[in-house]
Formats: structure tokens, sequence, C-alpha cells
């Protein structure tokens, strides 16, 4: 069977989109404002290789809450 990859929409990179969401009035604001001052996010990332990163920062609880609720959004893209 061909690939048919490369036939469907791409959709912009998980952190890029994130690091562009300003002023929602929701905690991705929160998120998203700390991604743009985080030097080493992932911008290219996918939300795993995000929630990777904020492991790795120690992130608290309410900030995995408030990927899931950013890559539902980002999903319906």
């Amino acid at each position: 069977m061909p690939d048919l990859s490369r036939y469907q929409p791409q959709s912009e990179p998980f952190g890029r989109w994130l690091i562009a969401q300003r002023e929602r009035g929701d905690w991705i604001d929160g998120l998203a404002a700390a991604a743009r001052a985080d030097r080493s996010f992932p911008k290219d990332g996918d939300p795993e290789k995000v929630r990777a990163h904020l492991r790795a920062q120690q992130a608290d609880g309410d900030v995995f809450q408030a990927v899931d609720d950013a890559e539902l959004d980002w999903l319906s893209y």
C-alpha cells in the first residue's frame, strides 16, 4: 500500500502553536507565557515532548492539565 501521509494536511508543531497563544483568557495563557520564556522549550515538539520537558523541569500537576487542554485545542485545528 502506498504512503498517503504526504497528502494529509500538516499542522503546526504543538510547541510553536503553544508559544503563539496569547490573551486567551484561560490557563493556557500561563503555560504559553512560560514556554516563551524558556529557551530550552521544545518548539518543534509534539505534546509528549512538551510533557517530557515539563517533567524534567519538575512542573506541578496543574501545568499538565493545561497541556491536556492545549493539546485538545491544538488537535481541533
